[in-house]
């Protein structure tokens, strides 16, 4: 079990910067990626940006490409913001992926512990 705590989370006008942070802890060496998807109102709960732990290869969603950047160290995960558009408003989930293999990256099914979110929210 992995415990994770996203933060970082706010308001700000479409054209600015934000920087969301997640902290984990537990049994983080059993970590093979970890991601973050957003989930707005009335929608699915979507893919954003994953990066694997061994090797810090990194993937994004085509929405988010040329303005998000995803990071991490030995155990906690980064997503910088920029560029904000008002359709990047939603709820921000950090995800932990045990294994190696299963579903896509993507896939919110790949993913075995989930944080409690932070709310982004972009105004115009």
């Amino acid at each position: 079990q992995v415990q994770l705590v996203e933060s970082g989370g706010g308001l700000v006008q479409a054209g600015g910067s934000l920087r969301l942070s997640c902290a984990a802890s537990g049994r983080t060496f059993v970590t093979y990626a970890m991601g973050w998807f957003r989930q707005a109102p009335g929608k699915e709960r979507g893919f954003v940006a994953a990066i694997t732990w061994g090797g810090g290869s990194t993937f994004y969603a085509d929405s988010v490409k040329g303005r998000f950047t995803i990071s991490r160290d030995s155990d906690k995960m980064y997503l910088q913001m920029n560029s904000l558009k008002p359709e990047d408003t939603a709820v921000y989930y950090c995800a932990h992926a045990r294994a190696p293999y299963g579903a896509g990256i993507g896939d919110l099914r790949r993913y075995d512990d989930w944080g409690q979110g932070t709310q982004v929210t972009v105004s115009s």
